[in-house]
C-alpha cells in the first residue's frame, strides 16, 4: 500500500468530502419533511411566516442558494482541484454549521427532532471543516524525500 493512500490521498479525501456532503443534504432533505409535518409549523407556513420572519420570495430564494451550495458540494468535493476544493469545503462547511446552528434558536426552543437533525447536521460539517482543515497537499506527499547528498563527484 501506498504512503500516498495510507495518508487519504486526492481521491480518497474527495469521495470522504463529497459522501459527507450526500449525508448532510440528507439530513437537511428529512428534517425538512418531518418540519412539514409538525402542526405548529403548518401553521406558521399558513401564515406566511418561518419563526419571526416573513416568508417572502427573497427569503425562499436565499434559502433555495444556501442549500444549493451544499448539493454543489457532493459534485465540486470530486471535481475541484486541491486548493481550491480544500477551501469551498472549509468555506461552505462553515456557512453551514452556522447555517443550522443559528436555525436552531429561529422562533424559541427547538422541537425535540430538530434538534436531533440539527445536531446531525452540525457535526456533520463540522467533520468537513475538520477534514478540509488538516486536508495537506497530495502533490507534497508524493515527492520522495532524499537523504544525504546527492552532490555530483
Amino acid at each position: 500500500m501506498s504512503a500516498n493512500t495510507q495518508s487519504g490521498g486526492l481521491k480518497d479525501m474527495k469521495v470522504r468530502l463529497s459522501t459527507l456532503w450526500l449525508f448532510a443534504m440528507l439530513n437537511y432533505l428529512y428534517a425538512d419533511v418531518m418540519t412539514l409535518m409538525d402542526p405548529k409549523i403548518q401553521q406558521e407556513i399558513a401564515s406566511g411566516m418561518a419563526g419571526p420572519m416573513q416568508m417572502t420570495e427573497g427569503f425562499l430564494l436565499a434559502a433555495a442558494v444556501l442549500m444549493e451550495t451544499a448539493i454543489a458540494m457532493v459534485m465540486l468535493a470530486r471535481a475541484l482541484p486541491y486548493g481550491v476544493n480544500r477551501w469551498a469545503n472549509i468555506v461552505v462547511g462553515v456557512l453551514h454549521t452556522l447555517s443550522v446552528f443559528a436555525s436552531m434558536f429561529v422562533g424559541g426552543p427547538p422541537a425535540l427532532y430538530y434538534l436531533f437533525f440539527g445536531s446531525i447536521e452540525i457535526v456533520c460539517t463540522l467533520l468537513i471543516v475538520w477534514f478540509a482543515v488538516r486536508w495537506t497537499d497530495p502533490a507534497r506527499q508524493s515527492v520522495p524525500q532524499q537523504t544525504g547528498s546527492s552532490v555530483p563527484a
